[in-house]
């Protein structure tokens, strides 16, 4: 099992280090999707993943709920690239627009948040999740609560 102290490590340091480390012992969304962290950066983060049929709705195409997840871990993942050790945040309110339908068989989907504000109580961020065409599969915003402060 991975020893690593996560709350002595800012924000930024933790994701670089998931980045690098792709722990696999640690259970998480990201690990169950297949998920991976393509650019981390202060206030950026770029996951991606590659569908399959687990990922389709009823109509066969991928189920909103895996962009809705990129998006959420993305925007989520650069907002907490700008907390200080020891602070960690979690989502308030996520807003997806669907644009249209991904395929399940293999594509890449590509996620990308971006920090639009870091204040103390309060941040938020937009993202949006393309194809491996670079076609448009959904945007969205989110506004993350900022839970506990630094020593």
């Amino acid at each position: 099992m991975t020893t690593v102290d996560f709350a002595a490590m800012t924000g930024l340091e933790l994701m670089r280090w998931v980045q690098s480390e792709r722990p696999a012992d640690i259970p998480s969304i990201g690990r169950l999707l297949g998920m991976r962290f393509d650019e981390v950066e202060h206030g950026r983060v770029v996951v991606s993943l590659d569908t399959r049929p687990d990922f389709a709705n009823p109509l066969g195409t991928v189920h909103g709920g895996i962009a809705a997840t990129l998006l959420d871990s993305a925007m989520g993942c650069a907002v907490h690239t700008t907390l200080p050790a020891g602070v960690g945040y979690t989502t308030l309110e996520l807003k997806v627009n669907y644009i249209r339908a991904a395929r399940t068989d293999g594509q890449t989907l590509k996620a990308e948040g971006t920090v639009i504000h870091a204040g103390r109580r309060t941040a938020t961020a937009e993202g949006k999740v393309l194809d491996d065409q670079g076609k448009l599969i959904a945007h969205a915003t989110t506004t993350c609560i900022v839970l506990g402060t630094a020593a």
